[in-house]
C-alpha cells in the first residue's frame, strides 16, 4: 500500500495538455457568428441538440462549446432544452429505429425558420454503424438536412464554423430552405 501511495506522490498527472490559445481566432469566429444570427434571426441564435444513437464523441465535443475555455454562451449562441424555441436542429449519430420518431417529431416541433445540421460522420450515413439491425440510416433519411459538418468526432471549432457557413448560405428572407415557408 505504501509503494502505490508514493508511486502516485511522485508520478506526473496522467492529463491531456490544454488546448493550443486562439483565442483572438476563436473569438472572431464566434463574433462573426454571432452577427450572422443577428442579421438573419435579429436575435441570437438558439439550438436543440439531439442524439439519435451516437457513440457520444460528438456529444463531448458540442458539450465542449459550453465550457469555460470556448463559452459560446457569451455570443449570445445558446442550447435550449424545447424544440419550440430552437432554429437549428444539431442532430449527432446515425438514427436508430428507436429515435426515428423522437426525431420526426422534434423536428415537426420547431417553429420556421428552422434548419437541420447533422453532425459527425455517422449523421451523414450511419458511418461505422451502417448496416446495423438496428439503424434507419444518417439523419437525412429521417428529417431534411441543411448542412452537414464532417469529423469523427467534429472540433468545436469545426462546428462554429459549420454554423457560421448555415447561416451565411441561408437568404435574408426567414425562410426553411428546402420548403419556402416562412
Amino acid at each position: 500500500m505504501r509503494k502505490l501511495l508514493l508511486e502516485g506522490l511522485l508520478r506526473r498527472p496522467l492529463t491531456e495538455p490544454a488546448p493550443e490559445t486562439e483565442d483572438a481566432a476563436l473569438a472572431a469566429l464566434a463574433a462573426a457568428l454571432e452577427r450572422a444570427a443577428r442579421r438573419r434571426l435579429g436575435r441570437s441564435l438558439s439550438i436543440r441538440e439531439v442524439d439519435a444513437g451516437s457513440c457520444n464523441g460528438c456529444e463531448l465535443e458540442i458539450h465542449a462549446l459550453n465550457n469555460a475555455f470556448y463559452d459560446v454562451e457569451r455570443f449570445g449562441i445558446r442550447f435550449v432544452a424545447s424544440p419550440r424555441h430552437a432554429d437549428v436542429l444539431l442532430v449527432t449519430g446515425p438514427v436508430t429505429k428507436n429515435m426515428r420518431e423522437a426525431l420526426a417529431r422534434t423536428y415537426n416541433a420547431m417553429p420556421n425558420p428552422k434548419w437541420v445540421v447533422a453532425a459527425g460522420d455517422c449523421a451523414l450515413d450511419g458511418g461505422c454503424f451502417a448496416g446495423s439491425y438496428a439503424v434507419v440510416g444518417g439523419v437525412s433519411q429521417v428529417v431534411p438536412v441543411d448542412l452537414h459538418i464532417p469529423g469523427c468526432p467534429p472540433s468545436p471549432t469545426a462546428l462554429l464554423k459549420g454554423l457560421l457557413a448555415l447561416l451565411e448560405s441561408v437568404g435574408s428572407a426567414r425562410t426553411h430552405p428546402s420548403t419556402g415557408s416562412g
